[in-house]
Parts: structure tokens; C-alpha cells; sequence
């Protein structure tokens, strides 16, 4: 899967996490290499000789050594900490002013420019990303525009789990009942996988996500249709996606809404039909979703949603109900 390494950084966080991870490694390197030539040269130099009774030359009490000996590793941590408190504090400032803190001069950052806030809320086993600022709630999919500061507010509505994209940004874990705080960018347009990396149940290893980077344009069309879909892209077209509509009306709704419409117990479904995974794994195919819908416990085990057999929706209404979450989309 590509985008899914933290070796290969596609943004400036990647980046300084990766440079000091470099950093630890050449000096744990350097150590091992240094300790281990002295181990040698010392276990050849003064092996045991046949006839040879002499004590060799005892070096306690050497005031040079032992500053030798001290000065070294203390160097050393000083070239590890040095850079990792700077970055540490350079990671901590999100850029958002705190209790009431003044922000930067007027006029010195245009609004476009602003950090982007994002929500990040962690369910068994799924994601949901809220953008308080546009009003706009998805599921799954975190859009982001290219170039401009992206701060993720964590949160966790039941166990603990833990936020990652590696090639953009490290992890960090989302508590119920505490809120962390991240922030990333990305330059160029692309998708980035994201998974939890904390263990959080039966399906933790797929609870994955996408973090999909489009042109600021584009991020301003999708933002606009999330909070108020277009009638011309959502309202079903033809008699079987009507039919589905009603269908999802009498039994999905609850749960996931569309558009201001329905719950917040799944994942929105505003722009369903632009996925290219089911569930967060599977690929976006009519025959998984239907599996999806029918026994989804049988492939995410302890998720929440409920199965929907032929007694609920028949074989026949469930081709509609596809046909019209199918056609649910914000971009052209």
C-alpha cells in the first residue's frame, strides 16, 4: 500500500520526526561500533598469554579516563536532546491561540492560510471527522486542502485508540474524555493511509482511513456540498434508487445521516457513492457491500453495526438501496 510508511515523509512533520529518528540511529550506531571496537582491541590486546603471570597495568583512579569516559555520553545526550525538545516544541504549537492568547497581527496571515481544525473522534471501528468551522460531518474520509496547516482535535468515544498517518504525521492516541492535539500538512495532492495504532478490540487492525489532499478549490467544493449537498448530485435518478432511498429511510437513517438528515451513530453517508473502500477495508464493490449489510460482524467482528438479513430487506430491495447510496456524491 502506498502512502503508508513514515520512511518515505510527504510532509514538513513527517520529515522532522524522520530526521530524528536518523539522528538516534547514527548516534546509537556510532555507539555500538565504538563499544564494540574497544571490546575487541581490549579482549586481543590483553587475552591471556601461555607463561604470562604479569598483572597488566591497572587504570583506576585514571582522572583522564573517567572524564574520557563521562564526557562522551554526556556529549552525546546533548546531541540527542537538543533537537528532539526544539522539534518537541516546534510539534506542540498547533498555531491556534489558547485562552483568549491574541493571534498574530492582524493582517499578517491571510485567512486562507489559517490552521484548518479538524475533529478526529474514534469509534469501534470506525472514524468520524467533524469540521466545526464549515459545519460539515464525514465518515472515513478526511479531506484536506494542500498546503495549509491541518490541526486534528482527538477525541474517543469509547476505548482508547490512537491516530496515524505515517507518511504524514506520528501518532497519537485518543482518550475518552481528554483531548490531544496534532497538526500536519500536506504539500503535494494525494491519498495518505491512516490507521489505529493502538489496540482497541477485535477489528483494531481494520480500523483503517484515508486522508485524501486536493487543491484548495476543490477541498472548498466538497466542504460546501458535505454542508449542503446539491439536490442535482444527491436526489436519487430513477424509480429503483427512489425505491432505495426509501429503503435507506426505513432502516438506515437512524444511524447515518445524509446531508442535515439522520443519525451520527455511522458514519455520514453525504458522499457515499466517492469512496473506493467499504467499511474502511473492503474494496468499494456492489457484492461487499451487500455482504457488508448483511452480516457485517461476519467481517469486522464486535463492530456495532446491526445485520439486515432477507427478512429485512429482501434480495431485491437491497439492489436498490445500493443503487441509491451508490449515487450519493458532493463532487462531480
Amino acid at each position: 500500500m502506498e502512502n503508508l510508511s513514515a520512511l518515505d515523509p510527504r510532509g514538513p512533520v513527517a520529515e522532522m520526526q524522520l530526521s530524528l529518528i536518523q539522528l538516534s540511529l547514527y548516534v546509537m550506531i556510532f555507539v555500538i561500533v565504538v563499544v564494540f571496537a574497544i571490546y575487541t582491541f581490549v579482549l586481543i590486546r590483553f587475552r591471556e598469554k601461555p607463561g604470562d603471570t604479569h598483572i597488566p597495568k591497572q587504570v583506576h583512579g585514571n582522572r583522564a579516563l573517567e572524564f574520557i569516559w563521562t564526557a562522551i555520553p554526556i556529549l552525546l545526550l546533548l546531541i540527542l536532546a537538543i533537537p528532539n525538545v526544539m522539534e518537541t516544541f516546534t510539534l506542540a504549537d498547533t498555531g491556534i491561540p489558547e485562552n483568549g492568547e491574541e493571534a498574530e497581527a492582524e493582517g499578517e496571515e491571510a485567512e486562507g492560510e489559517e490552521p484548518l481544525v479538524v475533529e478526529a473522534h474514534a469509534h469501534q471501528f470506525w472514524w468520524e471527522f467533524v469540521y466545526p468551522d464549515l459545519e460539515v460531518n464525514a465518515g472515513q474520509d478526511l479531506y484536506i486542502p494542500t498546503d495549509r496547516r491541518i490541526v486534528v482535535e482527538l477525541h474517543a468515544s469509547d476505548v482508547i485508540h490512537s491516530f496515524w498517518v505515517p507518511s504524514l504525521a506520528g501518532k497519537q492516541d485518543n482518550v475518552p474524555g481528554i483531548t490531544n492535539d496534532l497538526w500536519f500538512e500536506a504539500p503535494e495532492e494525494g491519498v495518505y493511509f491512516g490507521k489505529c495504532t493502538e489496540l482497541c478490540g477485535a477489528s483494531h487492525w481494520l480500523m483503517d482511513f484515508k486522508v485524501l489532499a486536493v487543491d484548495p478549490d476543490t477541498f472548498d467544493t466538497w466542504a460546501e456540498g458535505m454542508a449542503e449537498p446539491d439536490q442535482e448530485l444527491t436526489e436519487p435518478e430513477g424509480e429503483v434508487a427512489v425505491e432505495g432511498r426509501e429503503i435507506f429511510e426505513a432502516n438506515c437513517i437512524q444511524c447515518h445521516a445524509v446531508g442535515e438528515d439522520g443519525g451520527a451513530e455511522g458514519p455520514n453517508f453525504t458522499n457515499f457513492g466517492e469512496r473506493t473502500v467499504v467499511a474502511g477495508f473492503l474494496d468499494y464493490e456492489e457484492e461487499n457491500i451487500h455482504d457488508w449489510i448483511r452480516d457485517p460482524a461476519s467481517l469486522k467482528p464486535d463492530n456495532q453495526m446491526p445485520a439486515f438479513d432477507e427478512n429485512t430487506i429482501s434480495d431485491e430491495e437491497m439492489d436498490a438501496l445500493i443503487e441509491y447510496i451508490d449515487g450519493l456524491k458532493v463532487l462531480e
